[in-house]
């Protein structure tokens, strides 16, 4: 069975390992865990912990168990007490960390629990604060500030060198898949790559490195944005080894809802500049990739993980 190693966090990483699950791979996800808003932040600075937030999400998504246990991890609560924003799910991720001693062994703990199709890794068990230096050149520190700041984003890092596992860095050894998700470039995927010994193991490994690209931007990440401007950041927190596959959405996301998101949201939908996307990735793999799910648009996950598994083979795609 091949293995695949898939870097990134939030919904975006989620939907993506929802699809990837449904293939004979062996998944390990690496989680961003600098996030520092909502439930998660609160018990971060409450319990000194990593944030959990994201690794609810991909939880959710690897495990065998989704419906109600998606429901019930989900679950926000709503009252005028302490439990007022938390989610189930990060609450139980909290008490499994103080109960084993670290958050690794918590995930480990839920894992089981929620039969994973997969294996759950944080990204470091260090609590980070995620800084950003923007094109004005001011400092901003903290994951929603970064992203709130009116300046665009010149580059991205922590406020300490992050410790990294031994068992992580054997993962990527290991991997014949390398994945960077689609979600938040700067706040999500890149917070994965910021250290050397992560980058310096992609570049031993014998892993296909693969980016899926977002559907649309993000205000204060990736405004006007195309497909090549991801992958040029992307190849920026890399070593020598850059992006070799980018899967893209190639329909036009025009009607009604596309312009709620222009207007309401200021996100736009990310464009295909193919020759310059060409000059930085050998291997363009182009395809109707967006469904609506609930009034949302999302990829249309089964067949992004059709997609990626279909690389494990070499297999010949056309390019657009």
């Amino acid at each position: 069975m091949k293995k695949a190693v898939v870097f990134g966090g939030g919904t975006g990483m989620s939907y993506l390992l929802k699809g990837l699950k449904e293939y004979p791979l062996d998944i390990t996800a690496v989680v961003s865990v600098c996030d520092d808003g909502g439930s998660t932040g609160i018990l971060r600075d409450e319990f000194n912990i990593l944030a959990v937030g994201d690794i609810r999400k991909v939880l959710i998504s690897l495990s065998k168990k989704e419906g109600d246990f998606e429901k019930l991890l989900n679950y926000r609560f709503t009252s005028d007490g302490s439990l007022n924003k938390h989610t189930v799910g990060n609450i139980l991720l909290t008490a499994s960390a103080e109960i084993t001693g670290s958050m690794n062994r918590g995930i480990k703990m839920l894992s089981k629990i929620l039969n994973l199709n997969g294996k759950v890794i944080p990204f470091t068990e260090d609590t980070l604060t995620l800084i950003g230096e923007m094109e004005d050149g001011s400092i901003v520190k903290g994951e929603h500030f970064i992203t709130e700041h009116p300046q665009k984003i010149k580059r991205v890092y922590y406020d300490k060198t992050p410790t990294i596992s031994s068992e992580l860095i054997n993962e990527i050894y290991d991997a014949d898949l390398i994945i960077f998700s689609m979600g938040s470039l700067f706040t999500s995927l890149v917070p994965t790559l910021l250290s050397k010994e992560i980058t310096n193991a992609i570049d031993e490994s014998h892993a296909k490195l693969i980016y899926s690209c977002n559907l649309f931007t993000q205000p204060g990440e990736t405004d006007e944005y195309k497909v090549s401007n991801h992958l040029k950041i992307i190849n920026e927190y890399l070593g020598k080894r850059k992006v070799e596959y980018v899967i893209v959405n190639n329909r036009a996301i025009i009607g009604e809802l596309a312009n709620k998101y222009a207007t309401e949201e200021q996100k736009d939908p990310v464009i295909l500049d193919l020759l310059e996307t060409k000059k930085i990735c050998p291997h363009v793999i182009a395809d109707n990739l967006v469904i609506k799910e609930n009034n949302v648009y999302r990829h249309d996950y089964f067949k992004l993980g059709y997609l990626i598994f279909s690389i494990t083979f070499d297999k010949t795609f056309m390019e657009e």
